[in-house]
């Protein structure tokens, strides 16, 4: 039989030139969540909304509920001098802060010369009254009780996107728990556990909070019940996602091989159900987050949510909306920041849909 005789140079092992490196299903729904160019805007959007919204406040000079009422509303891009006004020069907070005119209009004995000492000074005192000049810039403007509009609207940011994300994350807690031993258990507890889904889902949302806020209207809290409010509520469809998802995989070989092992019914919803639900999970807190973001904004604007002196994006508006007329950019701005951050996160959410569901993947 001839032989066949490799050369130095040649291999028995087939040449790994050409050979696609293997990927994790992570890295997998990565490269493909990078090239949808809409679902990186609004991640990157809002990643920057949500840092201006909580260290915006350590770098930005103004208070959200510094009152200038003498100032009144300003458009964007104001530039404006006011004056402090102490009665005690060794007082930490000022008793009031007006405008230069009606600072020597109320408190000068002689205007001309007065307004010269206050041309001329930046601090000092007229008749035994303190005062310091004040120079300041409002990005976007002022209320109509000289608040800075970008400090409001940071303030705000902080209160919508924290309640989108502490009733998503009750939402998924209570709702993957949920729908997990629903769909798991399967029969009469099934039935039992969703005709109670059921129920929830019939009942008037609105009226519950309208009965809620006036039950618990001495509460200093308010805050505390918009989350029960919206937690109450939210986590029905994401039981009913979960126990879906469940009913398809707990035929699996994985799941009767774990449960032959003797392994216990909550070790094979939280080590082999859960994380194979994931994708799911993730898509929908990622179009969840907006959706409370929206319901809180609407109680707001009913009157129902954030109350005075604190603010959400709802309660922006809202008051926008009424002084819509004589000083527009006070609707135009907040309006702008909400619906933005609602388009990003909803690009975001259709953008992981198809990331992470591995039929779509074209490679």
């Amino acid at each position: 039989m001839a032989q066949i005789r490799l050369s130095p140079n040649e291999s028995k092992l087939p040449s790994s030139e050409g050979l696609v490196e293997p990927r994790s299903l992570t890295n997998d729904a990565w490269l493909r969540l990078r090239k949808n160019r809409l679902a990186m805007f609004g991640l990157v959007f809002f990643a920057c909304i949500t840092i201006l919204s909580f260290l915006g406040p350590l770098f930005y000079q103004h208070s959200p509920e510094s009152i200038s009422l003498s100032l009144g509303s300003q458009p964007p891009f104001t530039r404006v001098q006011l004056i402090e006004v102490r009665f005690d020069e060794e007082k930490a907070t000022p008793d009031e802060v007006i405008t230069t005119d009606e600072f020597i209009d109320i408190y000068a004995d002689d205007p001309e010369s007065d307004l010269a000492k206050l041309n001329n000074k930046t601090q000092t005192d007229i008749i035994g009254i303190y005062f310091k000049r004040l120079d300041r810039f409002h990005i976007l403007g002022t209320d109509t009780k000289g608040r800075d509009t970008l400090a409001r609207i940071m303030q705000g940011g902080r209160i919508s996107l924290g309640v989108g994300f502490v009733a998503t994350i009750v939402a998924l807690l209570i709702g993957v728990a949920y729908g997990s031993i629903s769909g798991y258990v399967g029969g009469k507890v099934d039935s039992f556990m969703m005709r109670l889904v059921d129920i929830l889902y019939a009942l008037p949302f609105l009226i519950f909070v309208i009965l809620l806020m006036i039950a618990f209207q001495d509460f200093e809290h308010q805050l505390i019940l918009i989350f029960i409010a919206i937690g109450a509520v939210e986590w029905l469809t994401m039981a009913r996602i979960v126990r879906g998802q469940v009913n398809n995989i707990k035929s699996m070989e994985f799941v009767e091989a774990a449960r032959a092992n003797g392994v216990s019914t909550a070790s094979i919803i939280i080590r082999h159900l859960a994380p194979n639900i994931l994708g799911p999970v993730i898509v929908y807190a990622t179009l969840l987050i907006p959706a409370v973001m929206l319901l809180e904004s609407t109680l707001s604007f009913l009157g129902l949510g954030v109350q005075e002196p604190s603010a959400s994006w709802g309660t922006l508006i809202k008051d926008g909306a009424d002084r819509m007329a004589s000083y527009p950019w006070l609707l135009v701005v907040p309006s702008l920041f909400f619906s933005l951050t609602l388009f990003a996160m909803n690009f975001l959410g259709d953008g992981l849909r198809d990331a992470l569901d591995v039929k779509s993947s074209k490679d």
